[in-house]
């Protein structure tokens, strides 16, 4: 960013921080913004029993969904991330990130089409156990979330690099499987207890990005050295222990 000639330098460097700084809270207010917007989306408009054709809108949902994962493996990948590396500023480059998920992750929860149809309602005690692994899936992405370091995942704080080798948390939910986040989504979603056809299609594709996704994340991490093969001997289950 040029401030001009008549700032002096120390005050320009000063001034860019500021903004770099700025740019990331701001990137950050939005990211839990979009995950209201998601969970009012869910719990309301989702939740509405629809009529009407059912291809369409799964197929108009699909590529919504494919718009947004398409930017989250994209931009996640080694050599985008070292193009964004040199282009932005380092405490903005994952902010930057952010900034696009963000608003790609509510331009597709408000644009999601209704489905017809449901495809289980249930009553206590099944509601009951339905909202409880909710709970469980809640505190898996609080706990999840807070062992890698919120502010770095809001984009905040910039990702850990140099300072020695990467050694992968096994604290909490990370010592069972190693995506604990993902799994707690899972949660969310199927122990759903009134699954109407637009929350099924959101769970279901949003579920097919993530066992589509996983392997090519962790074939990123593996990429970097040698800590995550470490890592996957100690943690051997990806998402579902004793199944996947």
């Amino acid at each position: 960013m040029a401030w001009g000639p008549i700032i002096p330098a120390h005050m320009s460097g000063l001034l860019s921080h500021r903004a770099g700084r700025l740019f990331s809270l701001a990137g950050a207010l939005l990211f839990g913004v979009a995950l209201a917007i998601c969970g009012w989306r869910w719990s309301g408009a989702m939740g509405a029993p629809s009529a009407g054709p059912l291809l369409r809108p799964v197929l108009l949902n699909l590529a919504l969904f494919t718009l947004f994962a398409g930017h989250h493996s994209l931009f996640a990948r080694t050599p985008l991330r070292a193009v964004m590396a040199r282009r932005l500023p380092p405490p903005c480059e994952r902010s930057a990130f952010v900034w696009v998920a963000s608003l790609l992750l509510i331009a597709v929860c408000m644009a999601w089409q209704p489905v017809p149809g449901t495809a289980w309602t249930f009553s206590a005690p099944l509601a009951w156990a339905g909202r409880a692994l909710q709970g469980v899936g809640i505190w898996l992405t609080l706990r999840g979330a807070g062992a890698i370091d919120v502010w770095e995942l809001a984009g905040v704080r910039s990702p850990r690099a140099g300072g020695g080798p990467v050694v992968y948390s096994r604290k909490g939910p990370y010592g069972w499987v190693r995506h604990p986040i993902y799994t707690g989504w899972l949660l969310l979603t199927f122990a759903e207890p009134v699954m109407t056809g637009t929350r099924l299609s959101f769970a279901v594709i949003s579920t097919a990005y993530l066992l589509v996704g996983i392997p090519l994340e962790e074939r990123t991490l593996r990429a970097a050295g040698p800590a995550y093969d470490a890592y996957a001997r100690a943690v051997r289950w990806r998402l579902i222990p004793g199944i996947y």
